[in-house]
């Protein structure tokens, strides 16, 4: 594994075109079970040569002891940036992993979705107490399900109880399992999204989190009725190009990813060791829409999570709602508006949120003041176990001297 010019091993992984989950539930399940290891900045500086060594053996972790194919990470802390990646890109060429390369970065689409619903909010244009009833009326209805007793707030926290239409299982048999091949350029309406949750009953109020991509699908047509205008358009106005984050993009129903990037390299759910791996590059990604469409880099993504940390993006009273954290029904890690929290085997407490489509894993992790936090994706989706990635996170944080 390499920082810039280092040697890196091939992974033994057939690259013929014949899921699972990740949160940062995964990150505290593991800690607790004792898996450890060891303004936007404009500083030229970057870390020196022989720092992160925790962290690159993490990433060669990564490929080595996950039978992934390869990572990429961009770390930033106190004004310095530092890259490390591990294994390919395309593991028949053996072209390397860089930190150019564009991704699906999946659910962490739901941290600009949050943001853009708090700036409405600053804005008096909605109030995230208000009924999720009041803007789409009759749309969360049926089956014990009630628009009207669910808050906007709750669909951001993610307590609204409401079921998640991806684990509809045809549903996820032809957006993620076997069907696949054959569903990949489907084309999906937000409205049958919801629709599809609606079929099942909610989970009833427990005040504590429930993850649902509903929720999210639910906030982007929020969106659409308090502006006029849709998620991808509002989040690029209000973020992406007073940012300058131009290696981000919401596809929308385009099934391609910009250049340069990776192959996605899925087992599609299989969890057998010698199931097949299909190149699943190319998928039309409003099967999740604005719970999990956006493409990204892990500069892009550090240089947007930094400028939300550190306020640029909403106000301090905003900031303390997003931060506001509510138990989940998972152990170990929190919810906030759009956001994930869990505390690290050093005590560290991070924030951030992880993503997963079809060939992709990527995580987005900082401290609450800013100062330190990493981007990284994986590109192939059947980590062996949680530990591969969570180190990754663990000893970036947890090292002592890194930088």
């Amino acid at each position: 594994m390499r920082t810039r010019n280092s040697h890196r091993r091939r992974l033994n992984t057939p690259a013929r075109t014949t899921a699972i989950g990740v949160t940062l539930a995964a990150v505290a399940a593991a800690v607790a079970a004792g898996v450890t290891t060891q303004s936007v900045f404009a500083s030229p500086h970057t870390a020196g040569p022989d720092a992160h060594q925790a962290t690159r053996k993490a990433l060669q972790a990564v490929v080595e002891e996950g039978e992934l194919p390869g990572v990429a990470a961009e770390s930033w802390k106190d004004g310095k940036k530092w890259v490390g990646t591990a294994g390919y890109a395309n593991t028949e060429t053996h072209r390397e992993r860089n930190r150019a390369e564009h991704f699906r970065a999946a659910s962490i689409t739901k941290v600009f979705i949050a943001t853009v619903m708090l700036q409405l909010q600053q804005e008096g244009r909605l109030d995230l107490d208000d009924t999720v009833e009041q803007w789409l009326p009759g749309v969360v209805r049926g089956n014990g399900n009630d628009g009207s007793e669910i808050t906007l707030r709750q669909l951001l926290n993610h307590t609204s109880g409401l079921s998640d239409y991806t684990e509809d299982p045809d549903f996820q048999r032809r957006s993620s399992g076997a069907g696949f091949p054959q569903h990949r350029y489907d084309t999906h309406r937000p409205e049958d999204l919801v629709a599809l949750a609606m079929k099942s009953a909610p989970r009833g109020s427990s005040g504590k989190a429930f993850y649902s991509n509903t929720n999210f699908v639910l906030a982007g047509m929020i969106i659409q009725k308090a502006t006029g205008h849709s998620y991808a358009h509002e989040a690029e106005r209000r973020v992406l190009r007073p940012l300058k984050l131009r290696g981000t993009s919401f596809p929308g129903q385009r099934a391609t990813v910009p250049r340069p990037h990776p192959v996605g390299y899925s087992k599609l759910r299989d969890k057998r060791p010698d199931a097949p791996i299909i190149d699943a590059t190319k998928q039309n990604m409003s099967w999740l829409g604005s719970a999990g469409e956006v493409i990204s880099t892990t500069g892009d993504l550090n240089t947007f999570f930094h400028a939300l940390l550190t306020g640029k993006l909403l106000k301090p009273v905003a900031m303390e709602e997003m931060f506001t954290i509510v138990p989940s029904e998972e152990e170990g890690f929190e919810y906030g508006l759009g956001i994930e929290s869990v505390t690290l085997s050093c005590g560290v407490k991070v924030y951030g949120k992880t993503g997963r489509t079809n060939g992709s894993l990527s995580g987005l992790v900082g401290t609450r003041n800013g100062e330190h936090q990493m981007a990284f994706n994986i590109n192939g989706d059947w980590p062996k176990d949680a530990s591969s990635y969570v180190n990754v996170v663990d000893a970036e944080f947890c090292a002592a001297g890194a930088w």
